[in-house]
């Protein structure tokens, strides 16, 4: 019998957004903190074994900027694709979307926002953690994407990169 492949899960949240000007929740941009956050990500990013396969990125601005500048720090970036159910979603509509994912996914990484994130991450790894903007938490899950379910995951570890996340 051979082992269920082991699929990794990057739960990011948003970097740090202005909250200066009138516009509407979604259409928040970045504040000058956000953008050193966000390369931060992308840096230790880059500096990790693995790849990542696709980008799973809430329609909202300030999480589009994001992934902007974490993916330019990783050269050529993977796929970014933007899911509607990621902006203000609950842990179910995440879910959903992690369960959706393909088969040949080994590494994703969702970006999107609290508290669907740190919802989700304590419904798959059964711990509880705290995401503040930037912060990233890595699961590892065996079997299928299909396959996630209330602890299924291992919370490999999390916080702010670089220095709150451990090799």
């Amino acid at each position: 019998m051979t082992a269920p492949i082991e699929r990794t899960l990057l739960v990011l949240r948003h970097a740090k957004s202005d909250w200066s000007g009138g516009e509407a929740d979604i259409d928040r941009t970045l504040n000058p903190r956000g953008h050193r956050q966000a390369r931060d990500v992308g840096s230790w990013l880059a500096g990790q074994s693995s790849s990542i396969d696709i980008a799973i990125v809430s329609p909202a601005t300030r999480a589009r900027a994001t992934w902007a500048l974490v993916s330019a720090e990783l050269g050529d970036g993977p796929e970014a694709r933007v899911d509607e159910r990621a902006y203000a979603a609950s842990v179910a509509d995440l879910l959903a979307i992690v369960r959706e994912l393909p088969d040949e996914l080994r590494t994703v990484i969702l970006v999107a926002h609290n508290p669907g994130l740190e919802d989700l991450v304590a419904l798959l790894s059964g711990e509880s953690i705290t995401l503040p903007t930037s912060a990233l938490a890595v699961l590892r899950l065996a079997g299928s994407w299909a396959e996630a379910a209330p602890s299924t995951a291992s919370l490999r570890t999390s916080g702010r990169p670089p220095a709150a996340l451990l090799d």
